[in-house]
């Protein structure tokens, strides 16, 4: 039999999938288990959570069982812990670093828009493995590839629309392919359209893109409810290890 790659196999046809609010699907993921939220710290975005109230965390560790945040961002767990939250400075990538916290091992780990930050992302989820108790589940969230925003729209008024710390963008083959690499095997995708709340803080030129945005945003909740979930501008990925 020939190795040779074909166009053929460059082809992958897409699981199905449905367009879900991002916030109440790892909220019910979260619901009455134990769970362990890496990345939750949420980086530069105190005031925006502040005023709205959108701090992924406080409404995940309300519906948790128990619940402990791990982050690498020191500051910002020491804020969570004089808040009253579980959490720990850790790099999840770590397998002993999070050994020696002596936690016990959790249902469901949600790793929230961290993976697109990461330089070694499948270290990352090789260290994830040391978190979840047995048939335990990993959540991934992270911007999905072939959104319409990016790939389109944005890219066509030549702008790219990313927080400045990303080092990369998953499409639901590459992600589900890097995470089965890695000891976990997909067994659920949904997608999510990204909630933007500031336009009323944009000006001049930005505020002309920030409402091309919104319509482009609109489109995608339109396609998703019409059986094209993929052209949204989120990916959420459940899967359970095999290690």
């Amino acid at each position: 039999m020939s190795d040779e790659i074909t166009q053929q196999d460059m082809v992958h046809r897409l699981p199905p999938a449905q367009l879900v609010d991002r916030a109440a699907y790892l909220i019910e993921m979260v619901r009455g288990r134990r769970a362990a939220h890496v990345g939750f710290v949420d980086s530069g975005c105190w005031a925006y959570h502040d005023r709205f109230d959108s701090w992924l965390h406080a409404h995940l560790d309300a519906a948790a069982s128990s619940m402990v945040g791990l982050d690498l961002d020191a500051a910002g767990v020491q804020r969570a812990l004089e808040l009253g939250f579980a959490a720990h400075a850790v790099d999840a990538r770590d397998p002993d670093a999070i050994a020696a916290l002596g936690l016990d091992p959790v249902d469901v780990v949600v790793a929230g828009e961290v993976i697109e930050h990461l330089d070694d992302s499948g270290s990352f989820l090789e260290g994830l493995h040391s978190l979840v108790a047995p048939g335990g589940r990993l959540v991934v969230t992270t911007p999905n590839a072939s959104g319409l925003l990016n790939a389109g729209a944005a890219a066509l008024a030549g702008y790219e629309v990313n927080h400045p710390d990303h080092v990369t963008l998953y499409s639901c083959f590459t992600l589900t392919n890097l995470m089965a690499r890695h000891g976990w095997e997909v067994d659920e995708v949904a997608t999510y359209v990204p909630v933007l709340k500031e336009f009323d803080a944009l000006r001049g030129r930005m505020k002309v893109l920030g409402a091309g945005a919104r319509v482009v945003l609109g489109t995608e909740r339109l396609l998703g409810r019409m059986g094209r979930p993929y052209a949204a501008d989120g990916l959420i990925v459940g899967a359970r290890s095999t290690r």
